[in-house]
């Protein structure tokens, strides 16, 4: 089945709350080897006027994925998860994501391009505090490869 193109211009309901908690941005530095004291260390963080650690720039990536898995999971949506690439994220930060932080993220498909079978996917991920701040917005380009010819 082919990505349904109509998807373009969706807009997701905002997701569940994602609860942040030291032991996730621990976890994350360490993966990612992000070794500033400010992602593990509270009164590092305090002393650069955080209230808490706070997460590498790229953590925003976990709780964005979070919200885009509602179109991947829309089998309506025709994409088939084995068949995507990921072609390109950026980040725009409003503020660190720090621990105790309540997340919530509304999912927009901005586009979707076929060319030659290939079917790209901009989406946009806003991520906000539970009370409607701003955060974080994740660009995603996503590149869904045609089914192979039997």
């Amino acid at each position: 089945m082919p990505v349904d193109t109509s998807y373009a211009g969706r807009e997701y309901p905002p997701n569940a709350v994602y609860e942040v908690s030291r032991v996730k941005l621990a976890e994350f530095a360490g993966a990612v080897g992000a070794s500033h004291p400010a992602h593990t260390d509270p009164a590092a963080a305090q002393a650069l006027g955080h209230p808490d650690v706070i997460a590498p720039p790229t953590f925003a990536v976990v709780v964005a994925q979070r919200a885009e898995a509602q179109l991947f999971e829309d089998e309506a949506a025709g994409i088939d998860f084995s068949r995507v690439v990921h072609a390109d994220e950026r980040f725009t930060h409003h503020r660190p994501i720090r621990a105790g932080d309540r997340l919530v993220t509304v999912l927009h498909v901005d586009s979707i391009v076929e060319r030659a079978g290939l079917a790209m996917i901009s989406t946009r991920a806003e991520i906000a505090s539970e009370d409607g701040e701003p955060v974080a917005t994740v660009r995603s380009t996503l590149a869904v490869r045609p089914e192979e010819s039997a």
